[in-house]
C-alpha cells in the first residue's frame, strides 16, 4: 500500500473528476451495480470502468463481481482520512491567522500611544 502522502495524492487526483465526484455522491446513499452509473452519468461502461479503476486506486470505492454483476462500495473511512488532512491544515491556518490578529492587535495599540 502507497505511504499516506501518496495516498492523499492518489485520492485528491480521483476527487478532481466530476464523474468521480458524482459517483461518490451516489455510493454515500447506497451501494451500487457499475451499469447504474453509466445510465446516471451518460458515459459508456468502458467510460464507468475506467473512473471506478483511479477511485480503487485510490482506496475510496471497493468493488466485487458476482457473476456478471459487479457492485461497488464506498469506503467512508477514506474520506475520514482525507477530511482529517484537511481539519489539520484549516487548524493551523487558524491557529496562524489568530496569532496575526494579537500581533495586529498590539501593534495597533503601540501606535496609538
Amino acid at each position: 500500500m502507497p505511504n499516506h502522502s501518496q495516498q492523499l495524492d492518489l485520492m485528491f487526483h480521483a476527487l478532481a473528476d466530476g464523474n468521480r465526484r458524482a459517483m461518490i455522491d451516489r455510493l454515500s446513499k447506497s451501494d451500487a451495480k457499475v451499469s447504474d452509473f453509466a445510465g446516471q452519468l451518460g458515459v459508456s461502461l468502458p467510460t464507468v470502468l475506467q473512473h471506478l479503476s483511479v477511485l480503487e486506486q485510490a482506496g475510496l470505492v471497493s468493488s466485487q463481481k458476482v457473476g456478471r454483476v459487479r457492485t461497488c462500495t464506498l469506503d467512508t473511512q477514506a474520506l475520514s482520512r482525507a477530511e482529517q488532512w484537511i481539519n489539520e491544515r484549516r487548524n493551523l491556518w487558524g491557529r496562524r491567522l489568530d496569532a496575526l490578529g494579537a500581533l495586529l492587535e498590539t501593534d495597533s495599540g503601540k501606535q496609538d500611544t
